[in-house]
């Protein structure tokens, strides 16, 4: 807000902090990262003892998702520090780095599958199919098990959603792996796990494109994809006294925290009869009732004033 306006108004966390949508899940989290390593060791044991490539392939999407997790509640650590001087939001964008991050990761680890996978085409291997199914079946319950602690997470924080996304794909790797050591022991086929780990490949890298596409959203500033900003627009124009619009933003700092920004303009006359705060908190009603936005800042001008602006700026 510029000097000589003290017309703003603002709600959103306390003085200091930066809380975040993936805060309230940080424990959720750590039990994951406990039951992902876990499953990742015993993987890396089985494919050595089976010689199956998915079995390797889900190990491999493991260690990924046991950075990934490392790197959410390091995210999530330095995200909710309280803000500084430079740093008026704190660190709260270091959850959208650890989404992209994990995007990174999780590119590299589907290309490397795929590319195993074609070599196993040229070059099948024995396979041990019972025990397969048995790693296989361990990691499955793992990564049930973890969904479920961060199905309601997801929702809310892009941060846990990467970590989500990341340990669902393991649990459809996971089924893989079990169907492809069921046909071996069932017929002997044993393309069935280069197969296997192909279908683990394609079903991590489609899941990847989208939660890239959020986190370059978020860090574009480009508005949440649930506020309609037209109706934003409408909504505030149609408040009595409101006489214009103009520099209205809306962006998101991180995960579960929208912010906006306005300048209104308002009649004399409302200013006079209603007052600067009556005004300001209607302001603040209107995309509250309406709009998940919670964070905003309004600067209240009379008529004439963006003319003023204009000519300053020049």
């Amino acid at each position: 807000m510029g000097a000589g306006h003290d017309h703003g108004h603002s709600h959103g966390p306390p003085p200091g902090t930066s809380a975040t949508a993936a805060a309230a899940y940080r424990g959720r989290l750590r039990i994951a990262l406990g039951l992902t390593t876990t499953v990742l060791i015993a993987e890396i044991v089985g494919g050595a003892l089976t010689g199956s490539l998915a079995l390797i392939a889900d190990a491999g999407h493991m260690a990924t998702d046991v950075i990934g997790l490392s790197m959410a509640l390091m995210a999530i650590h330095f995200a909710n520090r309280p803000t500084a001087e430079r740093r008026t939001f704190g660190l709260a964008r270091a959850e959208i780095l650890a989404a992209l991050a994990n995007c990174l990761l999780l590119f590299g680890v589907g290309g490397y599958i795929l590319y195993e996978a074609v070599k196993r085409f040229v070059q099948p291997e024995e396979i041990d199919g019972g025990l397969t199914m048995v790693f296989g079946a361990i990691g499955l319950v793992a990564n049930l098990i973890s969904l479920s602690l961060l199905m309601a997470g997801q929702r809310e924080s892009l941060n846990v959603r990467g970590a989500f996304l990341e340990v669902a794909a393991d649990a459809l790797g996971s089924v893989a792996v079990l169907v492809s050591a069921l046909i071996i022991m069932l017929t002997g086929w044993r393309y069935a796990d280069p197969i296997a780990s192909i279908a683990i490949g394609a079903m991590i890298i489609p899941r990847t494109f989208k939660l890239l596409r959020e986190a370059i959203d978020v860090l574009l500033e480009t508005a949440p994809k649930d506020v309609d900003i037209a109706e934003v627009r409408q909504h505030i124009l149609d408040l009595p006294g409101v006489e214009d619009l103009h520099d209205l933003h809306v962006w998101t700092i991180t995960s579960g925290m929208p912010v906006l920004s306005a300048h209104v303009v308002v009649t004399k006359e409302a200013l006079d009869a209603v007052g600067h705060e009556k005004l300001l908190h209607d302001l603040q009603d209107c995309l509250g009732d309406h709009f998940d936005v919670e964070h905003c800042t309004f600067q209240l001008e009379p008529v004439g004033h963006a003319d003023h602006e204009v000519k300053l700026c020049h």
